[in-house]
């Protein structure tokens, strides 16, 4: 089971990172509500970022780096990401 690092951009232009193991189901709770706190009055409007692990650990070790970034290094992680 691949495990998936994500960064969801907002409708207040912040960035959101997270793990899972279904982007697809992840992205749709988040929609709904249902997901992380996070977006409690706050809506997500596209997955602007995705890297692939081969296990939990390595994507939850990847979100904490992620998470540490300034706002200026993940808009750089993110406009140079493949493209696929």
């Amino acid at each position: 089971m691949k495990w998936c690092v994500y960064m969801i951009l907002c409708n207040d232009n912040s960035i959101y990172t997270g793990i899972t193991n279904d982007l697809n189901k992840r992205f749709k709770t988040h929609i709904s509500g249902k997901g992380a706190k996070y977006f409690r009055g706050r809506k997500p409007l596209d997955i602007v970022y995705k890297e692939f692990f081969i296990n939990r650990s390595m994507a939850t070790k990847r979100e904490i780096d992620i998470k540490k970034l300034s706002r200026k290094k993940k808009e750089i992680l993110i406009n140079t990401q493949w493209q696929f």
